[in-house]
């Protein structure tokens, strides 16, 4: 039931996917190859301004040096012999963000954008379109990876901290409350002592489970069996104590059914979500897709700047904890065909059909602006069951 990665791949594999980038001024190709015109005898980047060839003039090489070994010469319009514009920022991008990861504490903008080689307001923008985060976000997404890392590998918290660059343990402490959602030691145990509320509902697709951290919800999952679902539940968190929620918290898990029957309702819920800061930016570009809508995961690569990431996306897509208020049901094929989809593909194509035909009130994701007073449905009664958190 993993989301499968095959439709994630170089999406520029065929000529005729290569022509269709070059008619449409495809950003995302740029990089990819360049494309000569046999009757110039020049070549040029698929973003070129100038007039489109006839296409069996048209030939496709994988960079600028091949189409000169084959005799063509660079266009003077797009000059494709050079880094393109694209390309130098996303150089200029990666030589702050490693300056943020070798530093202690978060450079100043200016320190940032000087090791880039922009302004300051310039850099901002630029590293915000590249990477989906502002330099701030950036690095604290980051340190908590690396947080995280240390403190599965070390065998103490006070090793992890000095590991993960920390040289103060009070800062250690204020900082990693905030990123983990827990405390180092905690963390480590694997959530013990950690309380999760969940829930159990039934709806048109089948078994929903519902989970809550004191932070927001940290697992939406559907699937046929109630008890497979409790048992890839108990093994996430094999730790943390596990309560079945009250009716209280059967109003969220209303709410989640009621997003599956009527998704134009939209769905806001706080979430708990932790993942890297790859894995946010999808996610976070997810939550922006209106209800009704689809795209591919080559368009989901470009969308959060990282053209060339489209399996990393792919499985960015897979690893979301939460059904739904993540929407990565509305990721297709760049054919328009589904894929696969951790939860069914069944599910999905039912959920895309329904929503196909819903007012696109808001977004579909935790951001969405929609009411969420969806209306339980009387067939979908939620039940709890309880978990012994010591099994």
């Amino acid at each position: 039931m993993i989301e499968t990665t095959s439709d994630a791949l170089a999406p520029f594999d065929s000529d005729e996917a290569k022509w269709t980038a070059v008619l449409a001024r495809d950003t995302a190709a740029d990089g990819a190859f360049v494309y000569a015109v046999r009757t110039t005898g020049i070549y040029c980047r698929p973003t070129c301004p100038s007039r489109r060839p006839r296409r069996e003039n048209a030939e496709f090489h994988a960079d600028a040096t091949a189409a000169e070994r084959a005799g063509y010469r660079p266009c003077q319009r797009c000059r494709p012999q050079n880094v393109s514009l694209a390309q130098h920022h996303a150089e200029s991008v990666a030589r702050a963000c490693r300056l943020i990861e070798a530093a202690e504490d978060l450079p100043s903008l200016d320190e940032l954008a000087q090791a880039a080689g922009l302004s300051r307001f310039h850099f901002h923008r630029v590293f915000k379109s590249v990477t989906g985060l502002t330099p701030r976000a950036y690095a604290v997404a980051r340190r908590a990876e690396r947080v995280r890392e240390e403190l599965a590998r070390c065998e103490t918290v006070t090793e992890a901290m000095y590991e993960a660059g920390f040289n103060s343990s009070g800062r250690f402490y204020a900082g990693t409350d905030r990123m983990l959602g827990m405390t180092p030691r905690r963390y480590r145990s694997g959530g013990k002592d950690m309380e999760i509320r969940f829930a159990l509902g039934e709806c048109s697709l089948g078994t929903l489970l519902v989970a809550s951290s004191e932070k927001g919800i940290c697992a939406i999952s559907l699937g046929s069996d109630p008890e497979q679902l409790l048992q890839e539940f108990q093994d996430r968190f094999a730790n943390a104590t596990l309560i079945p929620g009250g009716k209280d918290f059967d109003a969220w898990v209303a709410q989640v059914v009621g997003f599956v029957e009527a998704p134009g309702l939209g769905l806001a819920l706080p979430l708990d979500i932790r993942g890297t800061a790859f894995q946010q930016r999808v996610w976070q570009a997810l939550t922006e897709i209106p209800v009704g809508n689809t795209i591919s995961y080559a368009e989901l690569a470009q969308r959060i700047g990282s053209p060339r990431s489209v399996r990393a996306v792919a499985r960015a897509c897979a690893s979301n904890p939460v059904a739904l208020a993540i929407p990565c049901h509305r990721v297709v094929r760049s054919d328009g065909a589904l894929s696969g989809y951790r939860w069914g593909v069944e599910r999905k194509r039912t959920l895309l059909e329904r929503e196909s035909v819903q007012p696109e009130t808001s977004p579909g994701g935790a951001t969405s602006g929609a009411s969420s007073s969806a209306e339980v449905i009387p067939a979908c009664g939620v039940r709890s069951r309880k978990v012994d958190s010591t099994t």
